[in-house]
């Protein structure tokens, strides 16, 4: 009893690597009127490979049963398909058939300039809606970079041109104690000018 469990043994657990593999070719295929569809990718869902049917349409493919295949195309809807974990042997056909995914555009009328003069005309004092240049312009105006330049932070070639200006600051008066307002006489001379003025007076708010 023993000598045969041990002769069965290597049989039961001796499986073929290779029995899992099925090779898909197959073609791609307009499900009205069965015209092939070229440049339809078929992707192996959960695994980073595929492959493109060729200009009629064809492709072949390498897979596990069990796995799912997922064709897509420009104009068309995404298609599934679930190999068959049952498939005799390591070849297998298929006719994928593709329906067409129907969008529409927004209405656009062109409408005809009749002469030169009109089209000058319209050119000139036509109001056109904004559009995505008007938004540019807005958005580029000079008053508003202005303003937003006071908000934004410095970047870093704008940091370092203030650094080295502060540097170049303190250079000048390497060696020697930098001189103080207090000394400076023109300085005074502002000061007696805005007491003259009354500008340190207290005045009366009205709330």
């Amino acid at each position: 009893m023993f000598i045969l469990c041990v002769l069965a043994t290597p049989k039961a657990f001796a499986q073929d690597p290779y029995e899992n593999i099925i090779q898909i070719n197959g073609v791609t295929m307009t499900a009205d009127s069965l015209r092939a569809v070229p440049g339809v990718t078929v992707l192996v869902l959960s695994k980073d490979r595929g492959v493109e049917s060729s200009g009629k349409g064809v492709f072949s493919i390498v897979v596990y049963k069990g796995d799912t295949l997922q064709f897509s195309a420009l104009g068309f809807r995404n298609k599934q398909y679930v190999v068959p974990k049952d498939l005799k042997g390591h070849y297998f056909s298929l006719i994928q058939l593709m329906v067409q995914d129907t969008f529409y555009l927004p209405e656009t009328i062109i409408r005809p300039v009749p002469s030169r003069e009109q089209f000058d005309y319209a050119f000139k004092h036509w109001s056109v809606p904004d559009d995505q240049l008007e938004l540019a312009r807005r958005n580029t105006n000079a008053l508003t970079l202005r303003a937003l330049a006071y908000t934004m932070p410095r970047d870093g070639r704008e940091n370092q041109a203030a650094y080295q200006n502060q540097q170049a600051v303190l250079s000048t008066y390497y060696g020697q104690q930098k001189p103080m307002n207090i000394f400076n006489p023109l300085a005074w001379a502002e000061f007696y000018e805005a007491w003259k003025r009354g500008d340190y007076r207290k005045k009366n708010r009205v709330y």
